[in-house]
C-alpha cells in the first residue's frame, strides 16, 4: 500500500527530495506512520500555493498514515526566510492567534480528524513558548553548527541580497525544534513541505538523530510555476485564497477553468483525486480536442469541491453558464450573482438615478473604447441586457430589469460581459 502511494506520488511529479526513498518506504511500510506538515499563519487564510503539500498530506491519510497538520503559532512570529528577499514584517501576537484559529478551522474542512484514522492539529507555540531563551540555546542551539547555517539556500540567498536578521536566521533552529518534540509527543518521524523547505527539514532530522538518536525521514513537494513563468496561485488581483470572503467561490472555480493549457496536466496530476486511468482519459481529451475544455472543467469542479463543497460548486458553475445566456439568470441567488459579478468590468449608478442607455452603461463599464464602437455592437445584434437581447440604440434598463433590486447584467456578443450595480 505504502510503495503504491509513494509510486502515486511519483506519477503525479510531487516529490521533489527525499533523504532516502527507499528507507522511507522501509519505514511506512511498517504500520500506520505519524508525519507532519506544517503552516504558518502570515495571513488569515491559506492559499492555494499551501494546497499542493497539504493534498499530498491528505494523500498520506487517505493511504492509512497519521497526518499532524501544524499551525505555527511560534514560527509565524518569527518569519520564514525561505523564497523571499527581504524581512517579514512582523505581526501582533493577537494578531497572529486569531490567524491561527481560522486557519485551523480550513484544515479541518480538508483532513479527516474525526475518524477512525483521525488527523492530529498542533501549534508550536505550545512547546515554545514555555522554553526560556537560555534552556533553548543550552538544550537545541548547541547541536547546530553555525557553518551548516549559513551554507542552507534560504540563508546564503538572502545574505547575496544584502542580509538577513538574526531573527529570520533562527527559523531552521525552530522548525528543527517542531520535528524533535513531534518526534517526542507522536513518535512522528516525516515531515513533509515545500522544496524550498528542504534545509529546515533536514535540519530537523539531524537534531533528532543528535538528540535522541533516531531516523527521521523527509519529503518535499516540488514547488508549481505556471507555463509562463509566473508563480502558481498568483493572478493581477493577488493570491488564491481558500477563504471564501477572500476570494469567492467563484473566482477560485474560475482560476482553474482559465488555467493555461500547458499547465492543466500537471494541475490534474498535484490536486485530483482520480485514478490514473481517469486522468489518462482527461489528458488524452486535452490533447485532442482542448477547445472542448474536459480536462479544465473536470479540474475545477474538483478542487473546487475539494475546498468549497459540492453544493457551492454547482451554484457557482450554474451562474458561469448563467451569465453567457446557457441558464436562467434571474434563479441565481444574490450572494453567487455578486460574487460572479465582481470578477467582470462594472460601472455604478446611483439609486433614484435614471438609468443611462445601454450603449453608455457598456462604454462606461470599459467593454468598449468608444459609444459608436457600442452602438455597432447593438447594430450588429451582439448586445444583450440580462441575457434578452437589445435591439434599439437608445434602449434604457428599467427598475423591473434590475436583478435583486442591485444587479445588471451586459453582454457584448458571446464572451464579453460587464456589470452594473445599483448603490445608495
Amino acid at each position: 500500500m505504502t510503495r503504491a502511494l509513494l509510486e502515486d506520488l511519483q506519477w503525479r511529479k510531487s516529490i521533489a527530495q527525499t533523504t532516502d526513498q527507499g528507507e522511507l518506504a522501509n519505514y511506512l511500510d511498517g504500520g500506520s506512520r505519524s508525519l507532519y506538515l506544517g503552516f504558518d499563519p502570515t495571513a488569515p487564510s491559506l492559499h492555494i500555493g499551501n494546497l499542493v503539500a497539504l493534498t499530498v498530506l491528505r494523500r498520506f491519510q487517505l493511504a492509512g498514515h497519521k497526518p499532524i497538520a501544524l499551525v505555527g503559532g511560534a514560527t509565524g512570529l518569527v518569519g520564514d526566510p525561505s523564497g523571499r528577499n527581504s524581512e517579514r514584517t512582523l505581526n501582533e501576537i493577537e494578531v497572529v492567534n486569531e490567524w491561527v484559529g481560522k486557519i485551523r478551522k480550513q484544515l479541518e474542512g480538508f483532513l479527516d480528524f474525526s475518524g477512525s484514522n483521525p488527523a492530529i492539529m498542533a501549534n508550536n507555540l505550545d512547546w515554545t513558548a514555555p522554553v526560556s531563551a537560555i534552556q533553548f540555546l543550552r538544550d537545541i542551539g548547541k547541536h547546530f553548527s553555525v557553518n551548516q547555517m549559513l551554507a542552507r539556500e534560504s540563508v546564503s540567498a538572502r545574505l547575496e541580497a544584502g542580509g538577513i536578521s538574526y531573527t529570520e536566521f533562527s527559523y531552521q533552529v525552530l522548525q528543527a525544534f517542531d520535528f524533535l518534540e513531534l518526534n517526542r509527543r507522536n513518535d512522528c518521524n516525516l515531515q513533509i513541505g515545500g522544496s524550498d523547505q528542504w534545509g529546515n527539514i533536514v535540519a530537523g532530522v539531524d537534531l533528532i538523530r543528535r538528540v535522541e538518536g533516531r531516523s527521521a525521514h523527509a519529503l518535499t513537494i516540488p514547488l508549481l510555476a505556471k507555463a509562463d513563468g509566473t508563480k502558481f496561485g498568483k493572478t493581477a488581483d493577488g493570491s488564491i485564497w481558500l477563504d471564501p470572503s477572500m476570494t469567492s467561490p467563484y473566482a477560485f472555480f474560475q482560476f482553474f477553468l482559465n488555467s493555461d493549457d500547458r499547465d492543466v496536466e500537471q494541475l490534474l496530476r498535484t490536486f485530483s483525486f482520480k485514478s490514473h486511468e481517469e486522468l489518462e482519459n482527461l489528458f488524452e481529451s486535452l490533447r485532442s480536442n482542448p477547445g472542448a475544455r474536459e480536462a479544465h472543467r473536470a479540474l475545477a469542479r474538483e478542487v473546487t469541491s475539494l475546498i468549497h463543497g459540492e453544493e457551492q460548486t454547482a451554484k457557482v458553475e450554474n451562474a458561469a453558464r448563467a451569465l453567457f445566456g446557457q441558464s436562467e439568470i434571474r434563479e441565481l441567488d444574490e450572494a453567487t450573482l455578486e460574487s460572479a459579478l465582481k470578477e467582470l468590468p462594472r460601472t455604478s449608478v446611483p439609486r433614484g438615478q435614471e438609468f443611462p442607455s445601454w450603449v453608455d452603461l457598456l462604454c462606461a463599464a470599459g467593454v468598449v473604447d468608444s459609444k459608436s464602437a457600442a452602438r455597432r455592437v447593438v447594430k450588429e445584434g451582439g448586445a444583450y441586457l440580462n441575457n434578452e437581447k437589445i435591439s434599439g440604440e437608445d434602449f434604457k434598463p428599467q427598475q423591473n430589469d434590475l436583478l435583486h433590486g442591485r444587479f445588471l447584467v451586459l453582454r457584448k456578443g458571446k464572451r464579453d460581459l460587464a456589470a452594473v450595480e445599483v448603490i445608495s
